[in-house]
């Protein structure tokens, strides 16, 4: 899945308000960014870069492991493949949109 359809995919998941409250960026390299200002309502879901409360690196390829079921937030942060910085209890609520 590409860029375009993982944003896709992630504003259906996060629908009008997902509660956060928060700006998160998702950072997937040289495949781009996801930026999800979760700070007013309507949330925002675009693929400009910003600043964010919370930012999570991971390989595009993970990120849809991890939206389909096939690999644990938890576990692809202890191997090194999701790094978080900033807010990590921001990080934390995140699950519930992931999956």
């Amino acid at each position: 899945m590409d860029l375009a359809g993982v944003t896709e995919r992630l504003r259906r998941r996060v629908g009008e308000d997902c509660g956060l409250g928060a700006k998160v960026k998702f950072d997937f390299g040289a495949d781009g960014v996801i930026l999800l200002d979760a700070s007013r309502t309507p949330n925002e879901i675009g693929n400009q870069d910003g600043e964010a409360d919370c930012t999570l690196s991971i390989a595009l390829d993970d990120f849809v492991a991890i939206g389909e079921g096939e690999l644990d937030p938890m576990t692809a942060f202890m191997l090194g493949k999701l790094k978080v910085s900033g807010d990590m209890g921001l990080a934390m609520r995140l699950q519930k949109i992931l999956r």
